[in-house]
């Protein structure tokens, strides 16, 4: 289901270069060939021939840009468990690395029954869950793969019995939705999650699919006078840009109206408009040019750019009220900025075929950019199993599904923190000296204990002194993967100094 309603009033950017996605070549080809065999007298659910789901999966995998061997391991992925292909006949036909990535897929299905109850700690759960962080570990096309495999499910649920779907449905919202958003995957996220919800809970999503398009049709006129007005005066900037409306995700509307004890009218990003500029500087120009029209909200300026969310997310955001006394909220990013919001990491991450195949041999672990580093320690974590090491899987767990709440610096700057982050978090966050400075912190004006959460909002100073260092017992004071390793490195270094 989407989310994304292209407005009248555009402009036309300059030509942009996009990575090609991979196309039917020879080996892609055979593969089709062999899971078509493989699959050969099996049928789905909705009377289809099985193998039309190997086929929308690849068609997925190819439109979010994967490399060959992704694409190859999405068409062979269901063939280890449901055919009579072993592992060394895609190993033989297909190479190392198109057999690792379908073992690990295999893995992650198998995986599946444990992951919604992992604080349990019960030993089918824990083992469930160790297949998956190990399959997920080395190689996190693997991943991928699943999530294009969830997504075709999503989409032809509707032929399963209802106690299924519900099943589905709950496990898609648990899991797989929030895993696309901690990936960065913004579109598919929305499907994946309105298309789960309108199974699991459907009198409610109905309810709120009438709301949202009562108060998208009785706002039409209105957004249009205000894209006209702006494009009106970008225009006269010379500046290129595209405008289009963006209205709420009805399951995003479901969490928030939640927290505001469901008033609609609390809630200002029922409809933006977004603004997709040529570059960084052209984004704040904007901004300015819209303030310069509409007066802005006092603390509804969200800064990404500066300061991008953890899962990497780049954008303005600000809410205004015009004139005629109308909020709304408004995105403005860069091109670049708009691929990752959207495709997220199937956008940005490439791939060397021979580099993955020898890392996994050697057990060295992938470096992946720093709005990725839960992902690191993923890796670190299969790392450490594969040699016999315990890990805190309750920790990665929290890591890895935690929702996000933004906290502010006492000048006003915007900190995005995982829920459940203490002062020490915040301080890390803003930089690694500052972190292993800190004797103390005050939450929204008061002095507070290092261990107190920060909630939704608080403003938080923190306290330094020039003659502290870091301390192992700050440990306990840390949520963050990204705090806890520097502070590690602190450590480790004061550690070589004294020696």
């Amino acid at each position: 289901m989407t989310t994304e309603k292209k407005s009248p009033a555009k402009v036309k950017p300059k030509t942009k270069t996009k990575a090609k996605p991979a196309t039917a070549s020879p080996k892609i080809q055979k593969a089709i060939d062999v899971a078509t065999k493989a699959h050969a007298g099996q049928m789905r659910r909705n009377g289809e021939p099985y193998i039309s789901h190997p086929l929308a999966v690849q068609k997925i995998l190819t439109e979010w840009g994967m490399d060959e061997d992704t694409i190859i391991a999405g068409i062979l992925h269901d063939t280890i468990e449901d055919t009579d292909l072993t592992l060394d006949d895609i190993k033989k036909e297909f190479g190392e690395s198109v057999a690792f990535l379908v073992d690990g897929v295999t893995k992650v299905s198998q995986a599946r029954s444990g992951m919604r109850d992992l604080n349990t700690y019960l030993p089918e759960t824990r083992d469930n869950f160790l297949r998956l962080l190990i399959a997920l570990g080395s190689d996190i096309r693997v991943l991928i793969i699943k999530l294009a495999d969830r997504l075709h499910n999503i989409r032809t649920i509707s032929a399963l019995p209802p106690d299924k779907q519900k099943k589905i449905a709950t496990e898609t919202l648990e899991v797989f939705a929030p895993l696309a958003d901690r990936l960065n995957m913004g579109q598919l996220r929305v499907e994946l999650a309105d298309r789960a919800f309108q199974y699991a809970n459907p009198k409610r999503y109905q309810e709120l699919k009438t709301l949202i398009e009562t108060r998208n049709k009785s706002a039409a006129k209105t957004i249009k006078k205000i894209e006209e007005e702006i494009s009106a005066l970008l225009k006269k900037e010379k500046i290129d840009f595209e405008i289009s409306g963006r209205a709420k995700s009805i399951y995003s509307l479901h969490k928030k109206l939640a927290k505001y004890d469901q008033n609609i009218d609390a809630i200002y990003d029922l409809l933006a408009l977004r603004f997709i500029v040529d570059d960084i500087t052209t984004c704040y120009l904007t901004l300015g040019l819209i303030h310069s029209l509409y007066t802005p909200l006092d603390g509804r300026i969200k800064d990404y750019i500066a300061m991008p969310k953890q899962n990497g997310y780049q954008s303005i955001h600000t809410t205004v009220i015009t004139p005629e006394k109308n909020i709304i909220e408004f995105q403005i990013r860069t091109h670049e900025m708009h691929e990752y919001a959207e495709r997220g990491l199937a956008a940005s991450f490439y791939y060397n075929e021979q580099k993955l195949t020898e890392n996994y041999r050697s057990g060295k672990i992938q470096h992946l950019p720093t709005n990725l580093l839960w992902i690191n320690e993923l890796q670190t974590a299969a790392a450490k199993l594969r040699s016999g090491q315990k890990v805190d899987l309750g920790k990665l767990k929290l890591d890895l599904f935690s929702d996000q709440i933004f906290v502010y610096t006492p000048k006003g700057d915007i900190i995005a923190l995982p829920k459940g982050s203490m002062p020490l978090d915040f301080a890390y966050q803003l930089h690694s000296e500052i972190g292993g400075h800190v004797v103390g912190a005050k939450i929204n004006g008061k002095m507070s204990n290092l261990k107190t959460k920060l909630k939704q909002g608080d403003v938080v100073e923190i306290i330094t002194n020039k003659n502290q260092t870091p301390k192992d017992s700050w440990f306990d004071k840390l949520f963050t993967r990204h705090a806890r390793q520097k502070l590690r490195q602190q450590l480790n270094k004061l550690t070589n100094q004294g020696s």
